[in-house]
């Protein structure tokens, strides 16, 4: 009782031993924040009491953050990190007003609420937005879950997709390619759904990826990473299927340069 007392305190209040964080809770959480971002209502979130939000890495608030404008969402997937008590979202509305592709990732406290909500906006102006393109690629793949025989483990996953990262800065670096991988970049797609699908293209030199935050849920083989992209902030996430790269999805936020606003 002791020990759990000492590593629950070591944990802090974002996260929480991997043996009181369910699906079912951060479902119920990932599904709060659908659910707040359709009726532009921060309110609906599930959150835990003293909640900090960032969005494209500024310290910011429910209140005037993405999460008070309404999107209908044509798209939602999450993934679910019991071991770091964390979700990722992908949330796209191309059918709106004003098309959106979001990111989210958010850290839940000891009682079961979001203590942590760490939103990446993208639209018009940022790096190919195409929110039409992203909903149809998006829609067309397979994020299932994967049988637990089959399933790799988080050091393997999260392997893969730090091997991606590093190429960006050292071309040395082996990655486990996976044949057909596909990259869905902003709306923009490496593939056409066939079996030569190939996402070792169109990769820059000299570009160190940092400050990397990881959300791995190995049931469905995915791993989100959050990341400075030469001081731009991006998500990279990935599918890993066998330890190989099967999909990757970027978002990348070039109006957070120029002070841009989304809303």
């Amino acid at each position: 009782m002791l020990l759990r007392l000492v590593l629950a305190a070591l944990c802090g209040s974002s996260s929480v031993l991997a043996a009181d964080c369910t699906r079912e809770t951060l479902q119920a959480g990932a599904d709060s924040l659908v659910a707040a971002q359709a009726a532009g209502n921060p309110s609906l979130l599930k959150a835990a009491d003293g909640l900090t939000y960032t969005e494209n890495f500024k310290a910011g608030t429910l209140k005037t953050g993405i999460l008070a404008t309404a999107l209908k969402i044509d798209h939602s997937r999450s993934s679910l990190d019991t071991t770091q008590c964390a979700t990722y979202t992908e949330l796209i509305s191309a059918s709106g007003t004003k098309p959106y592709v979001l990111g989210f990732q958010m850290h839940f406290s000891a009682s079961g609420g979001i203590a942590k909500v760490d939103a990446l906006t993208t639209a018009k102006g940022d790096w190919l937005f195409n929110a039409t393109g992203t909903l149809n690629w998006a829609k067309k793949e397979d994020w299932g879950e994967i049988a637990a025989g089959k399933r790799d483990s988080r050091a393997v996953i999260q392997a893969a997709a730090d091997a991606y990262c590093d190429i960006f800065a050292n071309k040395s670096v082996v990655v486990p390619w996976g044949k057909p991988c596909a990259r869905l970049e902003g709306g923009s797609y490496t593939g056409n759904g066939g079996p030569n699908d190939s996402c070792n293209v169109g990769i820059p030199s000299g570009v160190a990826l940092v400050d990397r935050r990881y959300v791995i849920d190995e049931t469905v083989g995915a791993v989100d990473v959050f990341l400075s992209f030469s001081g731009i902030p991006d998500s990279h996430e990935f599918r890993v299927e066998g330890g190989k790269l099967r999909f990757v999805h970027t978002l990348t936020v070039m109006t957070a340069r120029s002070g841009k606003s989304k809303v």
